[in-house]
């Protein structure tokens, strides 16, 4: 399922190039896409597969490939959250969300809200906003305090970059993306029109 997801969310734009990533996991084992592979041609022989600490269970075909750099922060959401499945987009909505300002997105009262796991209609969704570093490893220490300072929310963002969005398996954690990426796109737009909620 790892594969077609990738190929996926490279269809809508949350994979560019060979940006964004993806990870599930499998009892004590996370599957990993690796780094650097365009994503919409990653093959089931091209996946890691390591344990929560991070360590190596089953090496890719390739001995040339690595991880991706998301991998010490997927791990933070598989320990902190139990998530089953962790996704790294690369979406223009969540991205250019992040450059309206402040620390965090603040929204409430969309129907679509109903759509992240424990939220309703008129429950404010925040989602933290992280400054961007020069490589992604380098945001694993703030991405973990900002999941344990904020427990109701699914996902972080990173200004200029992306989102991180996780679920309880594979299917949440993409209702979720796809939740998340229609809120940043609305929030974006009321932004672009001075309508506030």
């Amino acid at each position: 399922m790892l594969c077609e997801l990738c190929r996926r969310f490279h269809a809508l734009g949350w994979a560019s190039g060979t940006g964004g990533g993806i990870s599930i996991r499998e009892g004590e084992r996370v599957w990993v896409a690796p780094s650097g592979v365009h994503k919409e041609l990653v093959a089931e022989e091209d996946l890691f597969a390591i344990d929560l600490d991070g360590a190596l269970v089953v090496p890719p075909r390739d001995p040339a490939l690595r991880p991706s750099a998301c991998t010490p922060l997927f791990l933070h959401a598989y320990r902190l959250r139990e998530a089953g499945a962790v996704i790294h987009s690369h979406g223009k909505s969540a991205m250019l969300a992040t450059l309206l300002g402040g620390d965090a997105l603040r929204i409430s009262r969309l129907e679509m809200i109903k759509g992240l796991a424990g939220h309703g209609y008129r429950d404010e969704v925040v989602v933290p906003i992280l400054e961007n570093t020069d490589r992604e490893e380098e945001l694993a220490d703030t991405l973990e305090a900002a999941i344990r300072a904020h427990p109701r929310t699914h996902a972080v963002l990173v200004r200029a970059h992306g989102v991180y969005v996780w679920g309880r398996d594979w299917r949440q954690a993409k209702a979720h993306a796809e939740v998340y990426d229609y809120l940043f796109d609305v929030y974006v737009r009321m932004r672009e029109l001075g309508v506030s909620r």
